[in-house]
């Protein structure tokens, strides 16, 4: 609300528009226990004879972690709240599927760089084992324009800030849009920090959705 020092208002609204919306889930502690299990034993075997990461390094998996048997539950509530989400936001066609599904694994001081997942409808992220240092994700102003002019401000808010810091758990799904840029800062913890990443799009798109809508 604007505050009226003079006596000139009638009345005022402060109108939110076009929102940028990321989905915060926390996975219930026996599923959670259940997939770390069958996670770790999968990169076990995927990185058998890799060396230790050093520090500053990171390694992503293959992306196709979502054809694997033992990955399935993990598939399952990933598409679950992907149909949950596209209910919320009332569009009508609900057939999606995973396109890509891979693992990240971040050293001691290893960060990943500002980036997005283009040519997907929703990304997201579920993390296997964060420590504190390492329990967080940033999420970058997706206007561009508001980068033109930058005035400073006397306290940050999320009416001004450029950007949104997310803290995560161990069992912690996040979802958002596709177009939404986010990065991570570098792992602080002496431990790796382990997520699987994710994109969703779809079904069928160029058959039943890419027609020009004029």
């Amino acid at each position: 609300m604007i505050k009226d020092t003079h006596g000139w208002l009638q009345a005022s609204d402060v109108i939110p528009m076009f929102p940028t919306l990321v989905w915060k889930m926390s996975m219930n502690p026996k599923l959670r226990d259940a997939i770390e299990t069958k996670v770790l034993t999968t990169l076990e075997s995927l990185r058998r004879d890799l060396p230790i990461l050093e520090y500053g390094h990171g390694w992503q998996s293959e992306q196709t972690l979502h054809q694997r048997e033992e990955l399935q539950e993990l598939a399952s509530c990933v598409s679950d709240a992907a149909t949950s989400i596209l209910r919320f936001l009332q569009i009508g066609y609900k057939a999606v599927e995973v396109t890509g599904c891979w693992a990240t694994v971040l050293a001691k001081g290893a960060a990943h760089k500002v980036h997005s997942h283009p040519n997907n409808f929703l990304s997201g992220v579920y993390y296997v084992r964060v420590h504190p240092g390492s329990d967080t994700i940033n999420f970058h102003d997706p206007r561009k324009q508001t980068h033109v002019i930058r005035p400073p401000v006397v306290e940050l808010t999320a009416e001004n800030t450029d950007q949104v810091v997310v803290r995560l758990t161990n069992g912690t799904l996040l979802v958002f849009p596709s177009y939404l840029e986010h990065s991570v800062d570098a792992n602080m913890s002496e431990e790796e920090r382990i997520s699987i990443s994710f994109n969703i799009m779809f079904s069928s798109f160029t058959e039943t959705m890419s027609k020009p809508l004029w």
